[in-house]
């Protein structure tokens, strides 16, 4: 795991990752970060329109934006991740966030198994405002079971093409490990997580209490019926541990 990036014209750091998002932010002093779900999630470019305006009217800078959650209609394939990405960040690029393959924007993509939107949408978003208390503020990326590497998604992905208990369980554990290692990179624990969602199809019920639960410091843990966004993904999971939660 890399060390943190501090983002300055953002008022956070970030885990460096791929052009797409990085692997989590947290708020450099002096700043928190506060996280906004939509009553309504909405497509993509107005989403994008309300965070402007929401960050125009808190008198804070496009650079604030810090962590996004999206919600799509169904897995993609290895190009078709590729192509909307290439897409997404455009925005970012025009709000000075996004820079020469460098993004420093966490962010969770999944795809819900119920109430499943059309397009790719905008269900929640954080942002950087100044500090009004001393607690740390972070948001862990999303996480699957993919290990690192140049190779493609099934080379890399935990018993690709098995959901057996078993296999699950694997999956499971190395996520949790996954999210570990980010958290300790940003410098926190799991002690200061205020929550942790699990996201997946399959029934991991007899998985959440011994190697979720117990893991995670007495946070809530929040199991969303949704694939990961990527054809052959099983299981994924962020962590949040926000100044603040509105919706709006």
């Amino acid at each position: 795991m890399s060390t943190c990036v501090v983002f300055e014209q953002g008022g956070y750091r970030y885990i460096p990752a791929v052009f797409q998002y990085s692997s989590g932010v947290a708020a450099e002093p002096g700043f928190e970060i506060e996280r906004v779900r939509l009553a309504e999630p909405l497509a993509l470019a107005d989403g994008f329109a309300f965070v402007e305006r929401h960050l125009k009217g808190l008198g804070r800078p496009s650079t604030a934006f810090a962590a996004c959650e999206l919600r799509s209609a169904a897995p993609f394939t290895e190009q078709g991740f590729q192509d909307f990405n290439r897409e997404y960040v455009k925005t970012l690029a025009r709000w000075g966030v996004y820079r020469d393959g460098i993004n420093p924007v966490a962010r969770t993509n999944v795809c819900p198994q119920y109430a499943t939107p059309s397009e790719p949408v905008l269900y929640a978003f954080s942002y950087t405002v100044k500090a009004s208390s001393r607690r740390g503020s972070f948001i862990v990326a999303g996480g699957a079971e993919v290990r690192g590497g140049p190779e493609g998604y099934a080379a890399r992905t935990i018993r690709y093409g098995e959901t057996s208990r078993e296999a699950l369980r694997e999956k499971v554990r190395y996520v949790v490990g996954l999210m570990a290692e980010r958290l300790k990179t940003l410098g926190f624990s799991w002690r200061d997580a205020v929550s942790t969602q699990a996201y997946t199809v399959h029934d991991i019920g007899a998985l959440i209490g011994p190697e979720i639960a117990a893991h995670t410091g007495g946070a809530e843990v929040c199991w969303h019926l949704a694939r990961p966004p990527v054809v052959g993904l099983d299981f994924e999971m962020d962590v949040r541990g926000a100044a603040r939660e509105i919706v709006l």
